[in-house]
């Protein structure tokens, strides 16, 4: 290189850049030095090149930012073992079967008299799928035990809507022990810990409802709805595990989308004073099969899918603002797609591309709730082929 000094402007220029971008860098002295730098280096550059830096990169660039969580659920075997298996105890139940001929199955004995049950739930906004948990288990439940809060697990402000609506659940009034606990609006903090903050609330709650050593206590989500003969067997037998999980069908929206038969958090607990504490997540390795129905995002009205997609502890799924758009929550409804635009939760490839795409329609409405079927009219948006929502 042969470096030359402008005497008016005072540049640098090489002779062999001034030749090759021919004579930019000497037709104004500063003004076009940066310019001419770049011109030479871009000279030097192919096509394919260019492609790459003004195409490719920025492609790229904005998948990630657009599909990064599905990237990174995808990869999701290379990074996280599943759990450890869970061993399934088989459930054995004909309504013609005496109990002690279903305990005797289960490898249980049978008692003389059955335990007493107490269902306890948080409950946010989920009136119809509470009713018809409520009618399923009515026959063998001692008490219901409801807690409220004024906010949401993510902080946003809520009415109190059980309380607004009690009237419709007088059926379980004498066995209702109802409360209410006060949010605590912390901005910005973690979901999960505002939810464990309210089921301690609980736990406070089931003493002032009066349970007892082995009692049975089911810990589960509102729409996590166990069969009632499935806690009728479980009241009748002797010996049954002191912490039990209950394997569920796992749905979607309605009873039409039949996700698997993987739904594991609710658990029924023979109560132990100073040691059982309300949770929501694992807590043995032994499960009951078929033991239920779980209805994730069950709800009548559209309003109410965007509430919970903004309420829950999983609310970091709202990545754009038009996952909220009223009608194109419809059209995911309908289509058995994912209102977070998600890849499947799972733990080896095989299952994730096995469930990629939307759920198959289920033609099926055989072994749901008694309740729901005897007021199908009511509930026909839960039912297969009705999946148009009320907007309010």
């Amino acid at each position: 290189m042969w470096w030359m000094m402008g005497e008016a402007g005072g540049h640098y220029c090489s002779k062999k850049t001034d030749d090759i971008c021919g004579g930019v860098c000497s037709q104004e002295p500063g003004r076009f030095f940066s310019f001419s730098r770049l011109c030479c280096a871009l000279r030097g550059v192919d096509m394919k090149t260019y492609i790459f830096l003004l195409v490719i990169v920025p492609t790229c660039v904005l998948a990630g930012y657009v599909h990064g969580q599905k990237i990174s659920y995808f990869l999701r075997p290379l990074w996280e073992s599943p759990p450890k298996p869970f061993h399934d105890i088989p459930h054995y139940y004909h309504e013609n079967a005496s109990m002690e001929t279903l305990c005797k199955l289960h490898g249980w004995g049978v008692r003389d008299y059955p335990r007493r049950v107490y269902d306890a739930v948080l409950f946010s906004n989920e009136l119809d799928i509470l009713a018809v948990r409520w009618r399923e288990l009515f026959p063998y439940i001692t008490q219901f035990v409801l807690l409220e809060s004024n906010t949401t697990f993510t902080g946003l402000p809520k009415p109190l809507v059980f309380a607004a609506h009690r009237d419709e659940f007088k059926f379980i009034e004498s066995r209702l022990t109802y409360g209410t606990v006060g949010g605590r609006f912390v901005k910005g903090q973690n979901p999960f810990y505002e939810e464990a903050y309210q089921r301690v609330a609980l736990d406070q709650l089931l003493r002032i409802a009066g349970i007892t050593d082995d009692d049975l206590l089911l810990m589960s989500d509102v729409d996590e709805i166990p069969s009632r003969h499935t806690i009728n067997l479980l009241r009748w037998c002797d010996e049954i595990p002191k912490i039990l999980h209950l394997r569920l069908k796992n749905y979607l929206y309605s009873f039409e989308f039949l996700v698997d038969n993987k739904s594991w958090r609710a658990s029924i607990h023979r109560y132990e004073t100073g040691k059982t504490r309300y949770a929501h997540y694992r807590q043995s390795d032994e499960i009951l099969a078929d033991a239920g129905w779980h209805c994730s995002f069950c709800f009548r009205r559209i309003s109410e899918f965007i509430f919970k997609m903004k309420a829950y502890s999983h609310n970091d799924r709202v990545r754009f603002g038009h996952f909220l758009n009223p009608k194109r929550v419809q059209r995911v409804i309908c289509k058995g797609a994912d209102l977070f635009d998600m890849l499947p939760e799972e733990y080896t490839f095989k299952e994730i591309i096995g469930k990629m795409g939307p759920i198959p329609h289920s033609f099926s409405a055989v072994h749901l709730p008694s309740y729901l079927l005897e007021n199908a009219d009511k509930y026909r948006f839960l039912l297969p082929g009705n999946c148009i929502r009320e907007s309010e």
